[in-house]
């Protein structure tokens, strides 16, 4: 028999899973986030291994969902040099790239022009591509960066200049410096998708380094015979390859596990998702077996992007989150935490913090720790606290229904042994059978994708032809990148019309899932 590993990297815990061929939980652990990532890791999968009594030998695939791109951005480390070409003079030079960013991160695309190219909202050539120009932008910055980003003005209908540039910076710059075009990440919004496209180059060597520890770790570990797959943000998987083009698209993997795995634990297809945490509570949206995606612009380290990403809020609430009693009589909980020092500070544990895991303790919400030692908790004092908590789990709720309805809500993560099972808004609340490790075990199964997104007009194509048309290249795409062509099936599906473009213009968004082969 053949296992699947999944592994989830928290801000505060570590969760590793192994899965069956039948997608049974064989083994499951949870240890603390070490400081360089790859201890903890490490720690997690030889536990794990060691209680399923499995051979090495017998995993074949590895999916690693990592906050490590996440924290490269937020923290400003590890970041490559990026230089910039951006196709669309003289229409764009009124703004800036960059414009809104704050000034540190600015720092990693020091070098940038504007020259002449892009397209019309139609297709049609809006400046030919300015190769001279080009050539002296790259030859001036030869030398001076790790990865050059490129965007065009809708590169997204097009993508023949982009590819030019890619060609043309190949010969001056070399092959060994990473090349991101714009067309492949983000969306309509030629500065939105420009600011993705300039993180997506400044991650490459951060992605380089954990996929290639990662993948040496692994080996060092008697797992010689695993695939290993990236967990992306919505909520399916790219190879070691992808993974190496697009980092930027693993930002956010993290929640988007969970709400995979909860759909699969609690065989739910569409429900709220409530995935507390040590000290913090994402709220998601199950939509169809998958993450509902954000339709806004998202900001990621103060830098707005348009490309895909879960629609998912996040709380200050967490097991460990630090619980007062001020002087007015208030109790807050949060948004401070003892995070993963949970074992050794919270009152349970002997320490000498009280916390949201201490109130669930006392309250006979939860059995961890030694209940005797929140024996003296004032009572009053703990039910304030809990319908703190729960105002705040209800208004999180709140915010991403899309109507007035009740709606099913599913617990997972470690810490949501502090939520009640009470909460005005849901239907039924649900924490399913190794709700802890949600995260890892949504890695571990989750599916491959494949999207297609154009401009059409349907004066020029007939509707039923151009989602026809659509649909197939969507699952051509998932197959390409490692679904089984037989399980592919189209998730998603939109076409909306854009009533500033003249004629009947429409955008069409497909997305298409299949099993790993």
């Amino acid at each position: 028999m053949k296992y699947r590993m999944g592994i989830d990297v928290g801000g505060t815990n570590t969760d590793a899973v192994i899965l069956d061929e039948k997608r049974n939980v064989v083994a499951e652990t949870k240890v603390p986030t070490s400081g360089d990532v790859y201890t903890g890791i490490m720690e997690a999968v030889r536990t794990v291994l060691r209680l399923s009594g499995i051979d090495a030998l017998d995993v074949d695939k590895a999916m690693l969902g990592t906050t490590q791109c996440t924290n490269a951005i937020v923290e400003r480390k590890s970041l490559a040099q990026v230089a910039l070409v951006r196709l669309g003079a003289p229409a764009t030079t009124g703004i800036d790239p960059m414009t809104d960013w704050p000034m540190e991160l600015k720092q990693v695309c020091r070098h940038w022009t504007v020259i002449g190219g892009g397209y019309e909202y139609d297709g049609k050539i809006l400046s030919e591509l300015d190769e001279d120009a080009l050539r002296d932008f790259l030859e001036s910055v030869k030398g001076k960066v790790d990865a050059l980003a490129v965007s065009g003005v809708f590169s997204t209908l097009r993508d023949d200049q982009e590819k030019r540039v890619r060609e043309i910076a190949t010969q001056v710059l070399g092959v060994d410096v990473h090349i991101s075009l714009s067309s492949e990440i983000g969306s309509m919004g030629l500065v939105e998708r420009e600011n993705a496209t300039i993180l997506n180059a400044a991650l490459h060597k951060v992605a380089r380094a954990f996929t290639q520890g990662f993948a040496k770790s692994l080996k060092d570990e008697g797992l010689e015979n695993v695939r290993l797959y990236l967990s992306q943000n919505d909520g399916t998987l790219m190879s070691i390859e992808d993974a190496l083009r697009w980092p930027v698209l693993t930002i956010a993997c993290g929640p988007t596990n969970s709400i995979r795995g909860a759909s699969y634990l609690s065989d739910l297809q569409n429900a709220i998702i409530v995935d507390v945490g040590g000290t913090t509570t994402d709220i998601g949206a199950l939509q169809n077996g998958f993450p509902r995606e954000s339709g806004v612009a998202v900001t990621i380290g103060g830098v707005r992007t348009n490309f895909r990403m879960p629609d998912v809020i996040s709380i200050g609430l967490g097991g460990g989150s630090i619980v007062r009693r001020h002087e007015d009589g208030s109790v807050t909980v949060g948004p401070d935490s003892v995070g993963y020092r949970i074992t050794s500070k919270a009152l349970v544990f002997g320490g000498d913090t009280l916390t949201a895991t201490d109130i669930a303790v006392f309250l006979g919400m939860a059995d961890v720790g030694d209940r005797s030692l929140v024996a003296s908790l004032d009572r009053q004092l703990a039910l304030d606290a809990m319908d703190v908590i729960r105002e705040m789990i209800e208004d999180a709720i709140d915010s991403m229904k899309l109507s007035a309805d009740d709606v099913d809500v599913v617990l997972t993560g470690g810490g949501s042994i502090i939520v009640p099972q009470r909460i005005a808004g849901a239907r039924k609340v649900v924490m399913p059978a190794h709700f802890g490790c949600a995260n890892a075990i949504g890695s571990a199964m989750s599916k491959v994708s494949g999207y297609y997104e154009k401009l059409v007009s349907y004066d020029e194509i007939e509707r039923e032809k151009a989602l026809q048309l659509a649909s197939n290249e969507a699952i051509l795409e998932a197959s390409r990148s490692g679904a089984l062509m037989d399980s592919v099936e189209i998730v998603e599906l939109e076409d909306v019309p854009l009533q500033y473009y003249p004629g009947n213009m429409v955008r069409i968004r497909i997305k298409a899932a299949g099993e790993l082969a």
